[in-house]
């Protein structure tokens, strides 16, 4: 009987230490493998570790998130590889994969309307990532069926500092860019180029610094941050910020594999949708505030700082109204996107709204907290992505 008494007390004493102890302390947290083709030192893997302590923080410890900076899966692989469960998460450029996203890509192609909307150009960015989330979320189901055909789902976007001239000789004027050979960005500065006279080049960012150096180029379309990450101060003389604007907007900053998505409970998926907006607000402000600290910089640089004047200004503007519809053509055309003009204009209106909310936003923390507010709370993770 005492041994049996002595068994009952041993076995109340461990239950109650079991019930003191805290929830997460009694369940392993679960753990989320995030890929992201930056190295490991830049804007892109920092915010990706700010992402990381921001969802064990949000989560009180329930989910952590396991960061592979270049090592997991590069920008080529992404897709593919978070398909394949290779990651459970990470950072998707969509325009890598043309045939896989085209209702996604046809908004990545529309961020030179920003300039139609006056925007601040230290806003811009920080516009495009608010309203390229909200149309996926609210208003793109085709966007949302295509990412479950690549068993992914979307869960936030992240933009780059407005896209300018970085050039060896000064260009400012409708004449000074006739026959220039510009790199491209993208198929809508592609198209820029050639309505104001140039021509463009298809190469990488990572291949611009040879291509001027050696005068195969003579100017690069790109956020002036590559002044610094790619090294360009050392081969740019001259800067035009105002032309041809725009900014890179797509990218999915944290699209996760939809099995994964679908194993999480409905609490998990809203935390994990609260960190997406805090990666997204961290990436895209750490660009912006990198690309003006290289603008700020670049005298001491020995490199000149220009603003268009109006020839190019003219032609840009009437180029970014003539171009919208263009891509709703192209979109139509090639990938049989039925309403593609309808998206054009939806799109439009919602990009228009945002400008507008981010106008008075002063930190990163402002505008995850806008970005949590205005759209990624009011989703409904019940039913999104299942």
């Amino acid at each position: 009987m005492n041994r049996f008494l002595s068994t009952c007390a041993a076995s109340l004493a461990l239950l109650a230490l079991v019930i003191a102890l805290p929830a997460q302390a009694q369940s392993q947290a679960r753990s989320i493998s995030y890929a992201t083709g930056y190295p490991p030192n830049t804007i892109g893997s920092d915010a990706a570790m700010k992402y990381a302590a921001a969802l064990e923080k949000l989560s009180d410890g329930d989910l952590e998130a396991k960061v592979y900076s270049m090592s997991l899966l590069s920008f080529s692989e992404a897709a593919p590889g978070i398909r394949d469960g290779m990651a459970d998460s990470g950072f998707v450029l969509f325009s890598y994969f043309p045939a896989e996203f085209p209702n996604t890509n046809l908004v990545s192609e529309l961020t030179m309307l920003l300039e139609l909307d006056d925007v601040e150009p230290s806003k811009a960015g920080l516009a495009y990532v608010g309203a390229m989330s909200e149309y996926i979320f609210q208003h793109c189901p085709e966007c949302v069926q295509e990412f479950a055909a690549q068993n992914q789902v979307f869960t936030g976007a992240s933009a780059s500092a407005p896209y300018m001239l970085l050039c060896n000789d000064k260009v400012v004027s409708q004449s000074d860019i006739q026959g220039k050979r510009l790199r491209s960005a993208g198929p809508q500065w592609a198209r820029w180029a050639e309505a104001v006279g140039a021509s463009p080049v298809t190469i990488s960012v990572s291949d611009s610094y040879e291509a001027l150096n050696q005068g195969v180029l003579d100017c690069s379309i790109s956020s002036s941050v590559d002044l610094d990450i790619f090294k360009l101060s050392e081969v740019v003389e001259h800067v035009t910020t105002d032309v041809p604007g725009g900014v890179f907007g797509g990218a999915g900053v944290n699209n996760v594999n939809r099995d994964v998505w679908q194993s999480l409970t409905e609490q998990r998926r809203k935390t994990l949708l609260h960190a997406s907006a805090v990666l997204g607000a961290e990436i895209s402000w750490d660009y912006q505030a990198g690309a003006t600290k290289e603008l700020e910089n670049a005298p001491d640089e020995g490199i000149a700082v220009h603003e268009a004047d109006a020839s190019l200004d003219d032609a840009t503007q009437a180029f970014i109204e003539k171009d919208a519809q263009t891509i709703a053509d192209n979109y139509a055309r090639r990938h049989g996107i039925e309403r593609s003009g309808e998206m054009v204009e939806t799109f439009r209106g919602i990009l228009s709204k945002w400008v507008g909310r981010v106008a008075d936003v002063e930190s990163a923390d402002d505008l995850a907290n806008l970005y949590w507010d205005e759209i990624y709370s009011k989703v409904d993770v019940g039913s999104y992505g299942l």
